[in-house]
C-alpha cells in the first residue's frame, strides 16, 4: 500500500505534519478529513525523486502559467477533465512537460481528483498550486479558479521579470567595469611602468601598490580562483544557517533603498498569494501558512508566522500585521478595510496591484541610484590607475627641470 507524507490543518488552526498509508491519494484526503483535517499537503513517498531533476527544469511560471490558461479555457469549454488533459497532452512538445501531463491523466482516469493527481507531481506543482486547486475542486468552479491561478502566476512571472530587468544593467556595469580594470592591471600598468625600472628613482606608493596588485593578478590566478571558489561557497553556507540568515535578513531590511525595495517584493508576493487563496477558497490561517512559505525574507516570514499565530487566537489580520511592524502600512490599511466591509478578497486584490506598483518605483529608484554610483566606482578605479602611471613620469619632468 502506498504511503503519503502530509501536513494539514485542524478547525483551530493548528498545522501538523505525518504519514499515512493508503491506496490512492484521494483516499489519504478522505481518511485525513474524517479526522477533521483541513490537508495542505499529500505527497507520496519517493514521488518527487520519480519526478526527476529535468522534469523540474522544464516547470517555471511561464510555462506553467500557459498551461493552467490552457485548462481553465478548455474546462470553460465544457470539456471533461480527462479530455481536457488529453488535449494538453496532445498538444504538448516538451517531453518532460508531457511525461508528466500523461502520468497526471493517468491518476485522474485511476479514480484521483485533479488535486489529488497533482501530488505526485511535486517538482512541477507547487503546494500552493495544489492548494488552490483543491479549493476549486471542493467550491466546484475548476474553470474559474484555474483561470485566476493562470492570472497569479502571470503576475507573478511578470513581477520577477521586472526584477531581473532592473538588476541586469547594474550586474553588466559591473562586469564591464572590472573587466575593463582587471585589464589595465595585467597589461597596460606592467608594460607603461617597466619603463621607469631601469631609473634609481624610487617609483610612488601608488604606481608600487598598483604594480603589486598587477603582479598578484598575472602570476598568482591560479590561487585566486580556487580562494574566490571557496569565498563563494563558504559565504553560501553560512548564509544557509537560519541564525545567520535571520540576522543577515534583518540587517537588509535596514538598509537604506535596497531595504524598502526588498520588503515591497515580497509583500506584493504575499498580497497576491493571499488574495488567489482567498478568493479560491482557502480558509486564512491555512492561506497565511501557505503564503508564508512564499516570503524570501525570513524576517519578514518570521513576523507573518507571528502574525498568522495572533490570528488563530481571535485577533484581526490588519492588528496582527501591524503589531509586527515588518510589513508596509498601506497594505494594512487595505487589508483592515477588508475585514471591516466583508470584502477581504477584494482588498487583497487591491493591495496586491498596489504592492506592485510601489516595487516598480522602489526599482526605478534603485536602478537611478545604482547607475551613477556604479559610473562613479568605475572612474575612481580608473583614475587611480592613470595616477599610477602619470605620478613617475610627472616626477622625471620635475628632476630634468
Amino acid at each position: 500500500m502506498p504511503l503519503f507524507t502530509y501536513r494539514a490543518s485542524d478547525a483551530g488552526g493548528a498545522v501538523s505534519r505525518g504519514r499515512i498509508e493508503a491506496e490512492t491519494a484521494r483516499a489519504a484526503r478522505a481518511v485525513l478529513r474524517g479526522q477533521g483535517l483541513w490537508v495542505l499537503d499529500l505527497d507520496e513517498a519517493g514521488a518527487a525523486a520519480r519526478s526527476g531533476l529535468l522534469a523540474g527544469r522544464h516547470w517555471n511560471a511561464a510555462r506553467l502559467a500557459d498551461l493552467t490558461r490552457q485548462l481553465a479555457g478548455l474546462l470553460g469549454a465544457g470539456l471533461t477533465l480527462t479530455r481536457a488533459l488529453t488535449t494538453m497532452v496532445e498538444q504538448e512538445t516538451q517531453p518532460a512537460v508531457r511525461a508528466t501531463l500523461v502520468r497526471v491523466r493517468g491518476r485522474v482516469e485511476a479514480g484521483s481528483s485533479l488535486s489529488e493527481a497533482l501530488a505526485g507531481e511535486p517538482a512541477a506543482f507547487s503546494a500552493t498550486y495544489r492548494a488552490v486547486v483543491a479549493a476549486g475542486e471542493t467550491a466546484g468552479d475548476l474553470p474559474g479558479v484555474a483561470a485566476r491561478l493562470a492570472d497569479y502566476l502571470e503576475t507573478r512571472h511578470a513581477l520577477r521579470l521586472k526584477v531581473l530587468t532592473a538588476l541586469a544593467y547594474p550586474a553588466i556595469v559591473c562586469a564591464v567595469a572590472l573587466a575593463v580594470v582587471v585589464g589595465l592591471l595585467v597589461y597596460v600598468v606592467p608594460q607603461v611602468v617597466s619603463v621607469f625600472e631601469h631609473t634609481k628613482a624610487q617609483l610612488p606608493w601608488l604606481t608600487r601598490a598598483m604594480l603589486g596588485l598587477s603582479t598578484a593578478l598575472r602570476t598568482g590566478w591560479w590561487l585566486w580562483l580556487p580562494a574566490l571558489a571557496g569565498g563563494v561557497w563558504l559565504a553560501r553556507d553560512l548564509w544557509q544557517r537560519p541564525a545567520v540568515r535571520a540576522h543577515g535578513d534583518r540587517a537588509l531590511l535596514g538598509v537604506p533603498v535596497i531595504g524598502p525595495a526588498w520588503r515591497a517584493i515580497d509583500s506584493a508576493r504575499a498580497a497576491s498569494t493571499l488574495a488567489m487563496l482567498s478568493a479560491a477558497g482557502v480558509p486564512l490561517l491555512p492561506a497565511l501558512d501557505t503564503v508564508g512559505r512564499t516570503l524570501t525574507n525570513s524576517a519578514l516570514r518570521a513576523a507573518l508566522a507571528a502574525a498568522t499565530a495572533e490570528v488563530r487566537e481571535g485577533v484581526r489580520l490588519s492588528r496582527a500585521l501591524a503589531r509586527s511592524g515588518r510589513f508596509p502600512p498601506m497594505l494594512v490599511q487595505l487589508i483592515d478595510n477588508g475585514e471591516a466591509t466583508g470584502r477581504l478578497s477584494d482588498m487583497l486584490e487591491h493591495a496586491a496591484r498596489t504592492q506592485q506598483a510601489e516595487v516598480e518605483r522602489r526599482l526605478l529608484l534603485l536602478t537611478s541610484l545604482l547607475e551613477p554610483l556604479l559610473v562613479l566606482a568605475m572612474g575612481l578605479f580608473v583614475l587611480l590607475i592613470v595616477l599610477a602611471v602619470m605620478m613617475p613620469i610627472i616626477e622625471i619632468n620635475q628632476l630634468i627641470r
